[in-house]
């Protein structure tokens, strides 16, 4: 058999505030704050990531701007260097015209590859 305490439970509050009740509420207080602290110095974390997210996509985008613009640089001088190139065979002007004829050509037939990919894509997606 289990045994029953004989005597009653002590009210918790019976009179003024005690001591234990103010160490509560001092602990409240101590956690509340402590819990403000650590949700600002989460947002400056944040912030700061955010910061060097930012600076890292800067950077990204902006050597990417410079490397395109070295590729299409040196593009034109391997055009540049084909019509000197061809100059001795069949002349300047014709060489010219040779280089910018097969650019606007090759252009082209990438275009139409472009175009046929675009009508494969709506013909499977259509219901």
């Amino acid at each position: 058999m289990t045994q029953e305490p004989t005597e009653s439970a002590a009210p918790l509050h019976d009179g003024p505030q005690t001591e234990p009740d103010q160490s509560v509420r001092e602990s409240f207080t101590r956690l509340y704050a402590d819990g403000r602290a650590y949700a600002q110095a989460e947002i400056e974390k944040q912030k700061l990531r955010a910061g060097i997210i930012g600076a890292g996509a800067r950077d990204v985008l902006i050597l990417g701007l410079i490397a395109a613009v070295l590729i299409f640089a040196s593009l034109i001088a391997g055009l540049v260097g084909l019509i000197i190139t061809l100059s001795p065979h069949m002349g300047a002007g014709w060489a010219t015209l040779t280089v910018f004829g097969s650019g606007v050509v090759l252009a082209l037939l990438l275009l139409l590859i472009a175009k046929s990919r675009i009508g494969q894509t709506r013909r499977a997606i259509r219901p």
